[in-house]
């Protein structure tokens, strides 16, 4: 009998020895799943940083194109034509050949103009506004333009001085108007509007600077005072 309960308790203290052994061995499991998780955590703030911060003094790189702390000096040249010579821009117009609706915003449109002034657009229009990060699709910033409004494209590569005079200028007067950035475009900005003689398509109208300098300032506002509000399409 003593042999017996002898076994008995061997089986039993190595039972114990086995279930202690597999609960060590779950702990030591769950500790690792959880330092692999923080691990990760870690690594994913330390990405957000890269991209987000670290890119120096360059707002853009955390998508902030357009940043704010600029300002704009009081305006002296109001004619459009006297205002965008002076400032080495080159004035366009185009008679627009239609006002056709597309359904899919990123259909392809060849338009003949860069950045856009008219043409088949998305039934939907772009809403009014700065843009600090991907601009809508051309063709939901055309329906934009029949609408009326004035759109501001800039280069992502002009100075942050210049970006946020930009920012600037719109929030000294943002009825009606469009701030985006248009990389592929041969000005350093551009201003475009959509006026609605002759009738039924109207006129495309295109401003484009190849450089920056102080003078881009009167020459963007006296476009947009002299095109805003007169598109084919009247939409307050």
């Amino acid at each position: 009998m003593s042999h017996r309960r002898d076994q008995k308790e061997r089986l039993r203290r190595e039972r114990e020895q086995r279930e202690a052994e597999a609960q060590a061995a779950q702990q030591r499991k769950r500790l690792f799943g959880v330092a692999g998780a923080v691990a990760i955590a870690v690594a994913a703030i330390a990405i957000v940083v890269v991209l987000s911060g670290g890119g120096g003094d360059d707002p853009q790189s955390a998508g902030n194109n357009f940043p704010e702390g600029g300002s704009v000096p009081e305006q002296k040249v109001f004619d459009l034509d006297q205002a965008a010579s002076a400032a080495g821009c080159e004035l366009k117009s185009n008679r627009a050949t239609s006002r056709e609706h597309l359904q899919d915003p990123d259909q392809k449109v060849n338009y003949p103009q860069n950045p856009p002034t008219s043409g088949k657009h998305f039934a939907v229009p772009a809403e009014d506004g700065l843009y600090n990060g991907a601009p809508p699709p051309d063709t939901a910033l055309v329906h934009s333009l029949e609408h009326g409004r004035i759109i501001i494209w800039a280069k992502p590569s002009l100075p942050v001085d210049a970006r946020k005079q930009l920012r600037a200028l719109f929030d000294q007067d943002n009825y009606q108007m469009i701030v985006v950035r248009r990389a592929d475009m041969p000005y350093a900005v551009a201003a475009t509007a959509w006026n609605h003689d002759p009738t039924p398509n109207g006129t495309g109208r295109l401003m484009g600077c190849p450089q920056w300098d102080d003078g881009v300032i009167d020459a963007l506002r006296a476009f947009r005072d002299e095109h805003r509000s007169n598109g084919p399409e009247d939409i307050p």
